[in-house]
């Protein structure tokens, strides 16, 4: 059971002069006013996938001079999470511009549409194409390839049914777990590997060239099973032997909680437990099995609150997030999104049976998203990459230069915005509705107002 007075610690109120539906406006807000470029066939393109406050390309990194639909860069989930927005606030000009981020993607060599093989990344200073952040294609990480096909997947599900993207976006979600499934060596604890050469074939090294100790044990593997269940939710495909063998798998090992994360090496990662979680949710559905539930809840859901802060460290704002892993301690925000959509998917299936829990994980959801709001910087709506309280990453690289403090850098479809997932879940799942003679109210956990609709225009 959980600590009580844990989770006091770590609940934040609301803050009615900046709640999170602004917090995740903003974020898209720097995403569509300072990160993107028309290409000449009027696509969207990422300028980057690394910028700082102002919008301005971090060349020294990595991820600098990537874009793309991989990991780190993110374009169809971005694009997916601006377009939903949008459409829930009424704003077509987002919506317009996330089918033109979708557009690149589609159009422009990244997806091949026989195969369901899916590039990661382009280089945005050569065009060369790439499997991974290193500028390479010696391996790719096939989780994270099957990560792409569900956000495919479930951005079809929004579109209108006569719009042409939508089955091209299905067939090719199809193709690519038909693809790992086909082409992904088997390892020999029964999961999947971490990463795999361009044939499939097991890749034991890191990205840096060191031997991975983790190349059968990342949690990487749990977007495949994400796919595979939500290709059978959509009756498009049988997948149940391949998800109940792998489930078994993962819960014989007591879960299987290695970083997901491409350049991260620890046992637990926060985000690893979150869509544990969310997966197993799924899997239980389409399976039919209460067991994969109870898994879900009792092992990975239960084990966020290890990664729980539950006060501002080194004078900063900390309180209400989680940490990412014992090896990397920097509060990173896609992971505590991720954290919030897990708590809110947990608060929706449970309302029916445990409305007590329900609340408090509603809560949890909410002070994530409330604690992540905390960190925006600048004029533009940018929300950093990651809190570094213990400053492992290193003051050079914080906020004016502090010494512990938020990281002056963010990847725009993924840390900066992916907050907009969890607050339009929640909005659309969870939020108390009513409606007035000024409009329709949305509504919090404890009755704080978050969204007056007819009044909110704001870019």
């Amino acid at each position: 059971m959980r600590g009580a007075e844990t989770n006091q610690g770590f609940y934040l109120p609301d803050n009615p002069a900046y709640t999170i539906l602004a917090s995740a406006r903003d974020s898209v807000r720097f995403t569509l006013g300072k990160t993107l470029q028309a290409d000449a066939k009027g696509h969207l393109v990422s300028i980057s996938s690394f910028v700082d406050p102002e919008g301005r390309i971090m060349d020294w990194h990595d991820f600098g001079n990537l874009e793309g639909p991989g990991w780190a860069a993110n374009a169809v989930g971005g694009a997916w999470e601006i377009y939903t927005f949008g459409r829930f606030l009424g704003l077509a000009d987002w919506t317009t511009n996330a089918l033109r981020i979708l557009d690149h993607v589609l159009d422009c060599g990244f997806v091949d549409e026989q195969t369901g093989f899916i590039r990661g990344y382009r280089e945005t200073t050569t065009g060369k194409f790439c499997l991974n952040y290193k500028h390479n294609s010696e391996w790719f990480c096939p989780g994270s390839m099957a990560k792409v096909g569900f956000q495919l997947l479930v951005f079809a599900d929004d579109l209108p049914p006569g719009d042409p993207r939508v089955a091209r976006m299905r067939a090719t979600a199809r193709r690519c777990a038909e693809w790992i499934s086909r082409h992904v060596e088997a390892v020999p604890n029964g999961w999947f590997p971490r990463r795999v050469t361009p044939e499939g074939r097991v890749y034991l090294r890191s990205p840096d060239g060191g031997n991975d100790k983790f190349w059968q044990t990342s949690a990487d593997g749990l977007f495949i099973l994400q796919l595979q269940a939500a290709l059978m939710q959509r009756g498009m495909g049988d997948y149940s032997a391949s998800l109940r063998q792998k489930c078994s798998v993962f819960i014989k090992a007591g879960g299987i909680f290695g970083s997901i994360n491409h350049d991260t090496y620890d046992p637990h990662e926060n985000v690893a437990y979150s869509v544990a979680f969310r997966t197993l949710l799924l899997a239980s559905r389409v399976l039919k099995d209460d067991a994969l539930a109870g898994f879900a809840y009792e092992r990975c859901l239960a084990g966020l609150d290890q990664f729980k802060m539950s006060e501002d460290r080194n004078g900063v704002a900390t309180r209400g997030l989680l940490y990412m892993e014992k090896s990397w301690d920097t509060a990173y925000l896609w992971e505590n999104a991720e954290a919030a959509l897990a708590f809110f998917e947990a608060a929706v299936d449970s309302r029916p049976t445990k409305p007590d829990r329900a609340r408090q994980w509603e809560l949890d959801g909410l002070t994530i998203l409330r604690a992540i709001a905390r960190h925006h910087i600048g004029p533009h709506g940018f929300l950093t990459e990651g809190v570094d309280w213990n400053n492992h990453v290193g003051q050079q690289h914080h906020v004016g230069k502090a010494r512990y403090g938020a990281i002056n850098y963010t990847e725009p479809f993924l840390n900066n915005q992916h907050i907009v997932e969890p607050t339009l879940f929640y909005l659309e799942r969870l939020a108390r509705r009513t409606s007035s003679a000024n409009g329709e109210e949305f509504r919090d956990a404890e009755g704080n107002l978050l969204l007056l609709k007819e009044q909110l225009r704001v870019r």
